[in-house]
């Protein structure tokens, strides 16, 4: 892989799988569906702030890569899509954040205590579809892959003193709270495939994970509101370490690392300080060396794709790489 990935439209990623995605829309509707009035209230609202799809289309399109022929891949590709959804359920109560995808969270549509219920009920409602299709498999890795999420959301929060923080830590901690979700997608959707297919496709998805995370992180210095949904610099407005400013830190002037300090010593920090730490994360050569970090995890999961038969569905996995790590940059 060149060190600039070809760009790719999540459109022409789908194409593959383009009709599964139609029932996976309604098979989510089916799932979550309540007759106790305010859970359902807050299904139309989930349903509205679901995205993009893109866990689902990785399962879809590791079954099709691996051969795997799995004919619940629909129901598999909906579960990982409501785990998905419970866990930013419970992340924006735990941040308290208002916007998601530029929409109201649930938290502050209808309350934190709702928040936590709903993602507890999303949860739940995965569980009960994996328990119906009567096999251990994909219940033992979703099962493995929740409790991982729930541990690294666990380490976030023990974090207290934010400019020790290192990248080791870091990436623990985006292997748990991002990769590790994507990674079970691609396995469970190989699950009956040959092993060898199975174990690259796992692979695939925690290092393609971590490039999505480590983009995402950069994208919250550089990118505008209108382009994520959310305020820019958000994860320092919320004294969150990653891995630009951890980076950065090392190669940073005493006077620069004060600055940082006071920032995370301040509980909501106005907006010339975090321009501020911005600038200068971004003079020390902290977004640099994110980016380079994403593009060598980036070349990484391409590798494990190598052992996969060629076809359109490996082709778009190959295109996923891209759309995570270019596409909002």
């Amino acid at each position: 892989m060149s060190q600039q990935l070809a760009r790719a439209t999540l459109g022409d990623i789908q194409r593959p799988v383009a009709e599964d995605l139609e029932r996976v829309a309604a098979e989510l509707r089916r799932i979550i569906a309540a007759a106790f009035p305010v859970i359902a209230e807050v299904n139309e609202h989930l349903l509205r702030m679901k995205g993009k799809l893109f866990r689902p289309t990785l399962l879809l399109l590791a079954s099709r890569a691996a051969g795997a022929d799995e004919p619940r891949g629909v129901t598999l590709a909906a579960v990982v899509e409501l785990i998905h959804l419970a866990t930013l359920v419970h992340d924006d109560s735990v941040d308290h954040s208002v916007l998601r995808r530029g929409m109201p969270t649930i938290n502050a549509l209808f309350s934190h205590q709702v928040a936590v219920i709903m993602g507890d009920y999303l949860y739940s409602r995965a569980i009960i579809e994996l328990v119906r299709l009567e096999d251990l498999e994909p219940l033992r890795v979703f099962a493995r892959v929740t409790n991982e999420m729930t541990v690294g959301e666990m380490r976030q929060l023990e974090a207290h003193d934010k400019l020790s923080y290192g990248e080791e830590q870091y990436d623990q901690l985006i292997r748990a709270k991002t990769a590790s979700l994507l990674s079970g997608a691609c396995e469970v959707g190989a699950l009956h495939a040959p092993a060898p297919y199975r174990e690259a496709l796992a692979r695939y998805g925690m290092q393609l994970g971590m490039a999505f995370q480590i983009a995402d992180d950069v994208l919250d210095y550089t990118a505008a509101e209108a382009v994520t949904g959310k305020p820019s610099g958000l994860d320092l407005r919320e004294h969150k370490v990653t891995l630009p400013l951890i980076a950065a830190l090392g190669d940073m002037a005493p006077a620069d690392r004060r600055l940082v300090a006071e920032l995370m010593g301040t509980p909501e920090p106005p907006d010339a300080l975090v321009a501020d730490v911005i600038r200068r994360v971004a003079g020390a050569g902290g977004l640099d060396y994110a980016r380079r970090r994403a593009l060598e995890l980036a070349q990484q999961a391409e590798a494990e794709l190598e052992v996969l038969p060629a076809s359109p569905a490996r082709d778009a996995l190959r295109d996923s790489i891209a759309y995570a790590v270019e596409r909002r940059s």
